[in-house]
Parts: structure tokens; C-alpha cells; sequence
């Protein structure tokens, strides 16, 4: 059975990015975001997330300017905190555990690309889910590369790149990351 390129893109495969169904999905996640950002209602607000998120749950709130590529492959927990300008590219799915909180301009990357520029520039690439646990606070500014699962209880400093997974129960920092204390 041949695999739509949705398909493939959730599933980490290499898929083609202009595939008329991904576009289509792609323009209507932006309209959503521009109703979620314009919208001072918090409850108007929650409601639209809760409709273009692949699931949330209660207590969700988010500032304006929350970014995200389709909102479908993004799972969210109770209590969800995010910042102003969070950046959520969810190509592949981010799942999100309960009481996490995303300081300003936090960025989750799972989109990523072929290092070959004849293949990078076909229009084909693929990406990497991203997982973070329970509790998580996530600083200003920090980056969440493709692939990267973080444990439970995980705080990550302000500007960190975070390039590898990490376990529960740990402070990381810097660019790339490492741990600079256990909790």
C-alpha cells in the first residue's frame, strides 16, 4: 500500500514538502494562528488551540504569537504554559507531558533536511519527533533540535540549543547542552 507524504512526514520518513495536501494543511494551521493571535479572549483563544492541536489538555494557556507548521501533530498535557512567540514546527509529533511551562520564544524544532544540497534542494525532507516529559520548564530562548526526548522534572536554561535527549530529574544548559545539576 503506498504511503500518502503525510503519512511519511509524521512517521520521520523523507516526503515531499510541496505535496498539494501538505500545503493545504499548512495554509489552514495559518489561519488558525492568526485568529489564536489576534484573539484577546482567553477562552476563544483555548478553544481554537484545543480544535488545531492533535490534543490538550485542561488548563492550557497560551500567549500570542504561538507559531506551529500544521498543530495536528502537537500533544499537550494539563497545565501547559507557553510564553510569547513559542515555536512549535510539528512536522513530526511534539507530545508534551503535564505541567510544562515554555518561557518566551522557546523554539521545537522537528523539521529537518537533507545535508546533500542536490537533495536538500528537491523539495523532499523529513523530520523527528520530540518528546518532554512531566514538569518540564523550558527557558527563554531555547532550542529543542529533532529527535530530542527530555525526562520528567527537566528545567532548561535560558538560550540552551538542545541538540541530544536527556534523562529525568536534570538541569542542562548551554549550547550544546549538558547537565549542570541533577534535581
Amino acid at each position: 500500500m503506498t504511503r500518502t507524504e503525510k503519512e511519511k512526514m509524521i512517521a520521520g520518513e523523507m516526503y515531499f514538502s510541496a505535496d498539494p495536501e501538505l500545503v493545504a494543511d499548512r495554509a489552514e494551521a495559518r489561519k488558525q494562528m492568526s485568529i489564536i493571535n489576534e484573539t484577546a479572549d482567553q477562552s476563544v483563544r483555548n478553544n481554537i488551540v484545543s480544535k488545531c492541536f492533535g490534543t490538550a489538555g485542561e488548563n492550557l494557556y497560551i500567549e500570542p504569537r504561538v507559531t506551529f507548521d500544521y498543530g495536528y501533530n502537537i500533544h499537550v498535557g494539563k497545565n501547559f504554559y507557553a510564553n510569547f512567540n513559542a515555536t512549535l514546527l510539528d512536522d513530526c509529533p511534539i507530545r508534551i507531558g503535564d505541567n510544562c511551562m515554555l518561557a518566551p520564544n522557546v523554539q521545537l524544532y522537528t523539521a529537518t533536511h537533507p545535508l546533500d544540497p542536490i537533495e536538500r534542494n528537491s523539495g523532499y525532507e523529513y523530520a523527528k519527533p520530540i518528546t518532554i516529559g512531566d514538569n518540564a520548564w523550558i527557558g527563554g530562548g531555547a532550542i529543542i533540535l529533532p529527535g530530542v526526548t527530555l525526562g520528567n522534572n527537566v528545567v532548561v536554561g535560558a538560550g540552551s540549543v538542545v541538540t541530544k535527549s536527556f534523562p529525568d530529574n536534570v538541569a542542562i544548559a548551554g549550547n550544546p547542552a549538558r547537565v549542570i545539576k541533577s534535581i
